[in-house]
């Protein structure tokens, strides 16, 4: 059980690692000066979210928080598919684009609410405490994503919405998907329910709003059962370029002492 529980603490860990370097790096160019510090703080918030599940999975194993974090290669990262490029199109690396992060964040913050919502019941006490302190967090990064994602909707980038919309839905199941072990962690309380059924709530939370806002969201497109941690081939250009940024500084000078 104790890898069963190793792997999801990894697996949400990675997930806050990679949307917070993402989001990072719409410092400085966002729409507006407001967005400039809302991504800020919404991408310092997934950092420090990170940097407490790895400390609490080297709590579980022995290892260090650092090294969970920076010293892996890409390959062996376990976030969600829907978290594994940077934007659309095509480039080294792939354009940003403000459409793309909101759905991409939307989608990402609601299937994390849901996560969250059920792991507050965890019968692992450590992960249950930590997951109240990140909810309160959480809450308001999904208004904000609340907030755009209408705004997107109904407005000028309509349809730059929904071409992102198009590329990251089939993915968002991603970030429920069951992980190994699922069925150890469920019998042991850890994990209070199977990712099935928490796709299950999300969907019902996550439809109407679609429907609202007229973006298509069919339960058939969603790919509920690939692996997480996709990096397919050596010139991928979206996590692969951003494992190359976020551990340059660690690369440079390897065994250095922060």
């Amino acid at each position: 059980m104790s890898d069963a529980l190793a792997g999801l603490l990894l697996a949400m860990a990675d997930d806050e690692l990679v949307i917070g370097w993402f989001d990072s790096e719409w410092t400085g160019v966002a729409p507006m000066l407001e967005e400039d510090v809302a991504m800020s703080s919404l991408a310092q918030d997934e950092l420090g979210h990170a940097s407490a599940l790895y400390h609490l999975l080297a709590d579980l194993s022995g290892g260090d928080a650092d090294a969970l974090a920076f010293d892996r290669e890409p390959d062996a990262f376990t976030h969600a598919a829907l978290l594994d490029r940077r934007g659309p199109g095509s480039g080294t690396p792939e354009p940003l684009d403000w459409a793309y992060t909101i759905a991409r964040r939307w989608l990402y913050d609601t299937a994390d609410a849901v996560r969250l919502e059920a792991l507050a019941g965890s019968s692992y006490a450590p992960l249950a405490e930590l997951v109240a302190k990140l909810r309160r967090e959480e809450t308001y990064h999904l208004a904000h994503a609340d907030i755009w994602l209408g705004r997107l909707a109904s407005g000028a980038a309509r349809e730059r919405l929904l071409a992102a919309w198009e590329l990251l839905w089939p993915l968002a199941g991603s970030v429920l998907a069951a992980l190994p072990g699922e069925r150890e962690l469920v019998d042991a309380g850890v994990l209070p329910a199977p990712g099935a059924v928490l796709t299950d709530r999300w969907l019902d939370l996550v439809q109407p709003k679609a429907a609202e806002l007229d973006l298509p969201a069919p339960a058939e497109q969603l790919a509920l059962d690939g692996p997480r941690g996709r990096h397919p081939g050596p010139d991928d250009q979206g996590f692969r370029w951003l494992w190359g940024q976020m551990t340059q500084v660690r690369r440079a000078e390897p065994g250095a002492v922060w």
